[in-house]
């Protein structure tokens, strides 16, 4: 199923901005149900900025409004991402992003030690010498390198980054992770999730219409003084 080209982005706006279910983001974004909360409880490690998916002609009001009336409807992506088909030689990648490579690279190597330094060096578009400094903590920068996911530091997209840890893997040996954090009480985690979120949303509209309850008073507090 084609998604987002930012993911993580639009999950933050759809957050933001609609009353669909955490498990109606999820699957539109193809993230898992917790890192959707996460996102809402901006708890993610990297503050997102929202993108708008109906300006990005991926979405219509139409059909976030299916889906904010009915939370068994799964959205259906207005257009699938077109794939930069990228020629050989090293990935281009804008000045802006360029330092952010090594907190790229480092989330990488932490995560997925099976990928080799080669695959790395193309999917980032850096060298094997800094990967290898990276490695033994030798960069010149290395207090200042915090691993962060390529993918939300934009550098390299969701697919490629799966394609790529799949590939090694194989390479390596290593099945690949099965999430279990769900198992047995799915369901049970998104009631709990939109009943949070109903209690958040319920109190909100309090204090904004100024209706604040306030605890009774008892004869003990009135003559304490």
């Amino acid at each position: 199923m084609a998604q987002p080209l930012m993911p993580h982005a639009t999950a933050s706006w759809l957050v933001e901005q609609t009353s669909l279910t955490f498990e109606q983001i999820a699957d539109f974004c193809g993230l898992h149900i917790l890192e959707v909360q996460a996102i809402a409880d901006d708890t993610a490690s990297t503050k997102l900025t929202g993108r708008d998916p109906v300006r990005a002609h991926e979405l219509t009001m139409d059909e976030i409004e299916k889906g904010q009336a009915n939370p068994d409807y799964r959205l259906k992506i207005l257009k699938g991402p077109e794939q930069v088909r990228r020629t050989k030689g090293p990935r281009y990648t804008p000045v802006s992003k360029r330092q952010d490579k090594p907190d790229g690279i480092a989330w990488i190597l932490r995560h997925h030690p099976e990928v080799s330094d080669g695959a790395i060096g193309k999917l980032i578009g850096t060298t094997r010498t800094t990967i290898s400094a990276i490695r033994d903590r030798s960069h010149w920068n290395i207090a200042n390198i915090t691993p962060k996911d390529p993918v939300t530091l934009g550098l390299t997209t969701q697919r490629e980054l799966d394609a790529l840890v799949a590939k090694a893997a194989k390479a390596a040996g290593i099945e690949a992770p099965t999430d279990t954090r769900l198992e047995g009480d799915r369901e049970a985690l998104i009631e709990q999730l939109r009943a949070e979120r109903d209690q958040a949303s319920r109190e909100a509209e309090g204090i904004e219409g100024g209706v604040e309850t306030k605890p009774e008073a008892t004869a003990e507090t009135l003559f304490k003084h």
